[in-house]
């Protein structure tokens, strides 16, 4: 047996150990990378990070690198599960961990935090995001010209706020957006910046979205968790009993499903138009433009026990002008909305989406929004 067929073996050997079946920073399966200084097993997309940082961490091939015996030896010593002992000991409930369905600026911060600048592998450290306030400048897009412009936000946890300002000396905010009604999540193809973040927030019953971004991806990381450490703040006085776990989700969250859809009016005699629609939770938007401040309308889904469903295909004899043939009917206790997806693959995964949120049990907190939404109409 060679020398390289005898590592590729020793190396599959340490990755059966438990934890190394698995990317040590995202989670992705099979990971087919090392990093023969920390002692971990990354996939593919974590090594071109990993890469970028080489005074920390020097990265290998598990197939086509070779390997020497005391690197070998270090990765069986250490490997995934004792390497998150100790640069994953103390990070903070509400720091969003990536996976690797997340973008690349969560993903490398995240890495950078564990490894360069070990934030969280001594309890009680002070973070950044945890100071009660930030006050900076960001890149807003816009609601009427689409111009990125700079605005100064300030995110405070006394006053549960995020403001922001005009100009930096502005005496008063343009918009003060309370923290408990905020949704941020990354949006870099939509934004077109990679460190694109979609700010959405309540106002006056209404779905309002602001786009911003940082040219620096560690500064708008650290917006996106200090929002997070807030929240969680405001949510453990909220429910004082609950539990992490429990809060957890009720932080920033990604969007279900987001992509166009041809839709019809109430009616149902005018034509389909062509709309981007973004399900959150149980709220399925659409917006003429993926980056319209205001969504045109909302659907509220609620579960299939109450009078809500979802089917493929459309009523007969609905008069469908568009080319888009591939149906959605969804009934509400009040209407039915017809909607239609450009390809087969497309209709089956709202579908499958649609059909989760109609199974899920609704909270008490979705039920007073579903009361709201009625009011509203």
């Amino acid at each position: 047996m060679s020398v390289s067929e005898r590592a590729v073996r020793s190396l599959r050997e340490i990755l059966h150990k438990p934890g190394n079946d698995a990317c040590a920073d995202c989670g992705a399966p099979d990971p087919g990378w090392g990093s023969c200084s920390l002692g971990v097993f990354i996939c593919l997309a974590c090594s071109g990070i990993h890469r970028n940082i080489p005074a920390i961490s020097k990265v290998k091939s598990l197939t086509l690198s070779r390997w020497e015996d005391h690197e070998m030896q270090f990765m069986a010593e250490n490997g995934n599960v004792l390497m998150k002992s100790k640069y994953e000991a103390a990070v903070p409930v509400y720091y969003y961990k990536p996976t690797h369905k997340d973008c690349q600026v969560l993903r490398e911060q995240w890495i950078r935090a564990k490894y360069e600048r070990k934030e969280f592998c001594d309890p009680g450290k002070n973070l950044t995001y945890e100071e009660g306030t930030r006050d900076g400048v960001l890149m807003k897009r816009g609601r009427d010209n689409g111009q990125f412009l700079s605005r100064r936000f300030v995110l405070s946890e006394r006053e549960g706020t995020l403001k922001y300002f005009t100009k930096y000396d502005a005496k008063e905010p343009k918009a003060v957006i309370k923290v408990d009604s905020i949704n941020a999540t990354f949006q870099p193809d939509k934004i077109g910046n990679p460190n694109g973040l979609q700010i959405t927030y309540l106002k006056d019953y209404s779905t309002r979205n602001i786009f911003v971004y940082h040219d620096s991806g560690k500064e708008i990381v650290d917006w996106f968790n200090s929002i997070r450490a807030i929240q969680l703040h405001y949510l453990k006085v909220a429910f004082p009993g609950a539990t992490d776990a429990e809060l957890i989700p009720k932080l920033t969250r990604n969007f279900l499903k987001e992509g166009y859809m041809e839709k019809t009016g109430p009616r149902q005699t005018e034509g389909f138009k062509k709309r981007w629609f973004t399900l959150d939770q149980r709220r399925l938007m659409y917006f003429k433009d993926p980056l319209d401040a205001f969504a045109k309308g909302e659907v509220f889904l609620g579960n299939k026990d109450q009078g809500y469903s979802a089917s493929a295909g459309l009523p007969a004899g609905t008069y469908c002008n568009g080319t888009w043939q591939h149906g959605i009917t969804i009934e509400t206790p009040d209407r039915s909305f017809l909607f239609t997806c450009e390809s087969e693959s497309d209709q089956q995964d709202w579908l499958k989406h649609f059909s989760n949120v109609l199974s899920a049990q609704m909270s008490p907190q979705e039920y007073t929004m579903e009361a709201l939404l009625k009011h509203r109409h």
